[in-house]
């Protein structure tokens, strides 16, 4: 594969826009990077880059558009998904072959709490009331069924006129087979309802299965005029502000796409956010100890996001869904397998009719925020907490950028958690830490010890603005023997992105089996996909290195789930390359369900090839020291738990020494964050500029 030389003297700016701050990476040449965060603007987020792009170029000494001019921005957003979420998609229609019009309601089976009789069943993505049947069928051969009826699909049409349809989503029988009347369906569709954007099953997503392959239509197509425009707004605003270079999208299986390619399959984008953090957290991890076991935790203002790198690999799921799993949607694409909760800084906490205590999954958000923020924010917050506590220093909130109103943090915990529960202040604001401390243990634990995982033999790697509240209490409640806080903790996701690379997928359903394998088939088909992943190598600007990876979708005979197993060849020269790929996915399936069956006949499904470019740099930077003077160590009254209220150390993070140990109670303070280090806890500076905290220091481990 051709490879050609990346632009020397290119700055790099990563965004990641979250539910309650926009995080900046900015990443010069010859220069540590900086990082920077602003409240996130929910009525159009796009204000809220420009203003952390602005608040950069205002640090660095320089207009915008010198910032932006050469530069090249990496985007993650959430905005996709906050639109799922909401219900704020365009009004979508679902055509189908005549008889499968209930698709979307049956789904996939499964329930996770199969007991409770309370749990509705959910409605379909796509209401029934606007899904059509199209008269037609393609037999599983590709054979002509039932012709395609061109009359029947006009009046649809009309219909859809008449109802306000904003986009389409077609997924007829075997189109993945023969995709003919599926296209037919989308030329009709263009010239009866120009405008309206089209997403065709068999084209976006070439599964065998049937609702999966709905599923993902329908999600891409709900997401086609929202993203588009957001798409082409945010390029219109960055290019007036200055910005020539590309403007990569960061994608939910953690890699980077061109922005245009957003508008045409914007269901790419649905975890584009907290994707990148797996992949941050591993690199960190490994610079600070060669860690191959890592949890990486993403705690931010809405959210807490975990995912398990295992082996140095990062994780992926083909199960990914929005919002719950069977009660959600499922998207029908593979993705960097993050577990997300309601649970961060902007976590409202309240007691219910019983006088139990809850913190999230509600979020004060960006707006109005935590109650000390002072923009109208009434119900207290996790936030309010640690600031009653005196884990956070209201007068050095973001730097100093944004100062805190600790007494009415105070006077809501007093009136909603303290009262209700006959609690002082600070003891009401301990619970809530305390509270919101168990559901993220008990979210780790569903990815390490329900999975036959022990934490206490991995790394801790927290990320995120609200990480350092509490990771040490995780590190310690997990038994985990290490805790690590790499410098760039508050943009995470964002720095992640840096270290990410261009990526490109090209699948083909294609049915056949080990015993019956027709060779110069699947060779002619790796060419078209190989050939597809060079194209998009060839048109990708700044590429160092890149590599086509090639895979194959295959199950036993009979067997209902499939697992991807990466070829053992390129192509296919003799009947031993296909016994090596029969024994790859017998290993494979060995690794994953514990079980081997090599008397069995393996099915392969489909084919799929992964086109990667390396267009930034594998080294870590180091943040640089950015605000005020350096502080000394100085003294704070903090609250901790079971030691109470004392006078605690206080470490600038930037007058850290490397190797040089310290002992908690104290609190380690960035611009950006503040990492409470609980009593008998050890850290110290790594020459990476991670604080590498033994969450149990000086106390006696004692066997779980």
């Amino acid at each position: 594969m051709q490879t050609a030389t990346k632009h020397a003297g290119a700055t790099r700016l990563a965004v990641d826009t979250g539910g309650t701050f926009t995080d900046l990476v900015v990443e010069r040449p010859d220069a540590d990077v900086r990082l920077y965060k602003r409240p996130t603007t929910p009525a159009n987020p796009i204000d809220g880059v420009l203003n952390v792009l602005a608040a950069a170029a205002a640090d660095l000494g320089v207009p915008l558009a010198h910032l932006l001019d050469g530069s090249e921005l990496i985007y993650a957003t959430t905005h996709a998904i906050n639109a799922v979420l909401t219900g704020s998609t365009a009004r979508t229609a679902f055509l189908v072959t005549r008889g499968h019009r209930d698709m979307l309601v049956f789904r996939e089976g499964g329930r996770d709490k199969p007991f409770d009789h309370r749990r509705q069943f959910p409605d379909p993505y796509v209401p029934r009331a606007l899904t059509f049947e199209v008269p037609e069928r393609i037999g599983a051969q590709g054979e002509v069924v039932e012709p395609l009826d061109e009359d029947a699909v006009r009046k649809v049409c009309a219909t859809l006129r008449e109802e306000g349809v904003e986009a389409v989503a077609v997924c007829l029988l075997w189109s993945i087979v023969e995709p003919k009347h599926e296209l037919r369906v989308a030329e009709l569709l263009t010239e009866e309802l120009p405008g309206v954007p089209v997403t065709l099953g068999h084209r976006l997503n070439p599964s065998l299965r049937e609702y999966r392959r709905a599923a993902s239509a329908v999600i891409d197509a709900s997401l086609k005029p929202l993203m588009t425009r957001h798409i082409e707004e945010l390029e219109r605003r960055l290019r007036e502000a200055g910005l020539r270079g590309p403007l990569p999208v960061v994608t939910s299986s953690g890699g980077l796409v061109h922005a245009g390619t957003i508008a045409t399959a914007p269901i790419h984008v649905i975890n584009s956010g907290p994707s990148m953090a797996p992949l941050a957290g591993r690199s960190y991890a490994a610079a600070g100890a060669g860690d191959e076991t890592v949890i990486v935790m993403d705690t931010g203002g809405t959210s807490f996001d975990v995912s398990l790198v295992r082996r140095g690999e990062i994780p992926f799921t083909r199960e990914s869904w929005i919002g719950e799993p069977y009660i959600g949607v499922l998207t029908g694409f593979p993705s960097v397998d993050v577990r997300s909760i309601g649970a961060g800084g902007g976590s409202v906490a309240r007691v219910d009719d019983y006088g139990l205590l809850h913190v999230g999954p509600q979020s004060a958000g960006a707006v109005p925020g935590p109650v000390c923020y002072g923009r109208g924010g009434t119900a207290p917050t996790v936030t309010d907490a640690s600031l009653v506590l005196g884990h956070i220093d209201p007068a050095y909130f973001l730097g100093g950028e944004m100062e805190l109103d600790r007494d009415a943090a105070a006077a809501a915990i007093e009136r909603d958690i303290a009262r209700p529960l006959d609690l002082t202040v600070e003891q009401a604001a301990m619970a809530i830490r305390n509270v919101a401390t168990q559901r993220m243990v008990d979210a780790i634990e569903e990815i390490t010890i329900h999975q036959g995982i022990d934490p206490q033999r991995a790394v801790l790697a927290g990320g995120g603005g609200a990480a350092g509240l509490n990771a040490v209490s995780i590190g310690r409640r997990l038994r985990c023997e290490r805790v690590l806080i790499p410098d760039v903790v508050a943009a995470l996701s964002a720095s992640g992105a840096l270290l990410s690379d261009m990526a490109f997928d090209a699948r083909t359903a294609d049915w056949r089996t080990t015993a019956d394998f027709d060779a110069d088939t699947v060779n002619r088909l790796l060419d078209t996909l190989e050939a597809r992943c060079g194209a998009f190598v060839d048109e990708t600007p700044g590429v160092v290195s890149s590599r086509v990876d090639l895979f194959a979708e295959a199950r036993y005979a009979r067997q209902i789930w499939e697992l991807e197993v990466h070829l053992p060849v390129r192509r296919f020269a003799s009947r031993a390359d296909v016994d090596a790929l029969r024994s790859r996915f017998d290993a494979l399936h060995q690794e994953v369900f514990g079980v081997a069956d090599a008397d069995s006949e393996v099915e392969l499904l489909g084919w799929r090839a992964a086109a990667r470019c390396k267009v930034g740099s594998d080294v870590l930077p180091r943040v640089a020291p950015t605000g005020s003077p350096i502080q000394p160590v100085r003294r704070r009254w903090a609250t901790f738990e079971e030691i109470g209220t004392v006078a605690a150390a206080v470490w600038d993070a930037r007058g850290l020494r490397v190797g040089e140990r310290h002992e908690g109670p104290g609190i380690v303070e960035t611009p950006d964050t503040s990492v409470v280090i609980d009593a008998g806890a050890t850290f110290e500076l790594n020459e990476r500029g991670s604080l590498v905290i033994d969450p149990h220091g000086t106390e006696t481990r004692q066997p779980r």
